[in-house]
């Protein structure tokens, strides 16, 4: 059964903390629905009761930063695939800090020094809900994929994800501008 809370609580700060995996849906005024799983030890914090940011690397797409520019709406999902089941659902608006934007100093030191970051994506949260997660499966982590951080280790460089940017991330997959090179 679905539970409503007023805030994230310390337990269930914990719970997001435990889970190696989450996932992003937004969705622009028109066009399509976005649902992008996120990983990688580092790239999410619980900055208060009803704030959260995470780490948004540079990869094939930039959904979120596009939509978020049209329609701040946001929701967050973690859940458990361990013994202990449960989802949790964290509901709000959101915003897209870059690197040039006020904010990034004070947050960008947060999160694990990883290559390719493209965006810090802050949400204001504004409902918090637990349901039971009987029907997830039990999956055990075998680790966290090193593709993406070895990529951009590999061809680091401000030239080289300028780059990428300009020719895989200004826009969406609508055609939506993403505000990454701006």
């Amino acid at each position: 059964m679905a539970k409503h809370h007023d805030h994230i609580t310390a337990a269930l700060a914990r719970f997001i903390a435990a889970q190696p995996m989450f996932f992003v849906a937004t969705a622009p005024d028109d066009g399509r629905i976005n649902l992008s799983p996120k990983g990688l030890d580092g790239t999410f914090t619980v900055l208060g009761p009803h704030r959260v940011a995470f780490l948004n690397l540079t990869g094939s797409g930039n959904e979120t930063a596009a939509h978020l520019r049209q329609n701040d709406r946001i929701t967050l999902m973690f859940c458990s695939f361990g013994p202990k089941p449960m989802i949790l659902r964290l509901y709000g608006n959101g915003r897209a800090i870059h690197r040039r934007d006020a904010g990034w100093g004070e947050l960008d030191p947060l999160f694990a020094p990883l290559p390719g970051k493209r965006q810090i994506v802050v949400v204001e949260v504004t409902s918090v809900i637990t349901s039971c997660g009987f029907a997830v499966p039990l999956m055990e982590m075998a680790g966290q994929r090193p593709t993406l951080v070895d990529y951009w280790t590999k061809n680091k460089g401000d030239d080289s994800i300028q780059d990428y940017w300009r020719e895989k991330n200004a826009t969406s997959f609508d055609g939506l501008p993403t505000g990454v090179l701006e």
